[in-house]
């Protein structure tokens, strides 16, 4: 049992590196975010869809269970575009830096949505994460377009826990991803439709950028996903969580291997980050001691 748990923290910890993974991947691809994306969540829905028939998984829902799921997906399609552009107009390492504060917005997020009352440890968190991205501003001010957008992102992305974490318990967690895929991949197809997107140009993608879209759509992306469903029924969602908090540190370091004159930052810029970082992993064990003392 000792040998099965262990192989399933390696597993988790390696799906956590494909997941920063894709910060370096969508700083390869040379295409507009908003294609990146179309291209990833179609096909993340076609790898899932093979997996559900191979593995011979029930996954049709009726269409009032389906319809949230496409809306949330759409939130996920607008986290993803807005992810791959701040990379596209700064770097990596300041994206994943300012990104690691999707958990200020799910502290303030989560109480609006199930109505309870904003616990003062989610507040002073926030208060010490939006300190260290005060301090990313400071230093890196000549990538302020970046660090907006991947503010939003975080945003954006903080928005889908909490919607995900509302319906997660009624559908079986890679079901939830197969559905969100495809509502993104429809707005953003809508939107290429009628925005006049969907141009010869569109559709001609060089090799190098069809690899590395392969790489994202079927590897970091629907392998990432069923992978973590798999080792949740292991490890709990706690552990898997925190494991996920490594995603930031994970994709900086891979940054600096594969990038690194583009990715030589500030020292302001690694305490703001570490920061951050340090906020982050803290939050969930000051929660478990203060609710033990509590309680």
């Amino acid at each position: 049992m000792a040998a099965a748990t262990f192989q399933k923290h390696l597993q988790l910890h390696l799906v956590v590196i494909l997941l920063g993974f894709t910060a370096i991947l969508g700083a390869l691809i040379t295409i507009a975010a908003i294609d990146l994306v179309w291209y990833r969540m179609l096909m993340a829905f076609v790898g899932l869809w093979v997996y559900f028939l191979g593995r011979k998984i029930p996954f049709r829902l009726s269409y009032r269970k389906i319809l949230p799921l496409l809306g949330i997906g759409t939130v996920v399609a607008l986290h993803w575009i807005t992810f791959f552009h701040a990379i596209n107009v700064s770097n990596v390492s300041v994206t994943l830096g300012v990104f690691a504060s999707t958990t200020l917005f799910t502290s303030f997020l989560e109480p609006i949505t199930q109505r309870r009352p904003i616990f003062w440890l989610e507040v002073f968190i926030g208060l010490v994460i939006i300190g260290g991205i005060y301090l990313i501003f400071q230093y890196e001010f000549q990538y302020l377009e970046g660090i907006l957008y991947s503010l939003l992102s975080a945003l954006l992305n903080g928005l889908f826990v909490v919607l995900n974490r509302n319906i997660s318990l009624r559908h079986h967690p890679t079901v939830i991803s197969f559905y969100e895929m495809i509502g993104g991949f429809l707005f953003i197809s809508l939107f290429l439709t009628f925005s006049g997107g969907f141009t010869v140009d569109f559709f001609r993608v060089s090799t190098s950028d069809l690899f590395y879209l392969l790489l994202l759509g079927f590897i970091c992306t629907a392998y990432a996903f069923t992978a973590i469903v798999h080792v949740m029924k292991v490890l709990s969602a706690y552990i898997v969580v925190l494991a996920i908090n490594m995603e930031p540190v994970y994709g900086i370091v891979l940054a600096r291997f594969f990038f690194p004159e583009a990715e030589r930052m500030s020292g302001g810029f690694y305490l703001g980050t570490l920061i951050i970082l340090v906020s982050v992993f803290s939050y969930p064990f000051l929660k478990r001691k203060f609710r033990k003392e509590t309680f």
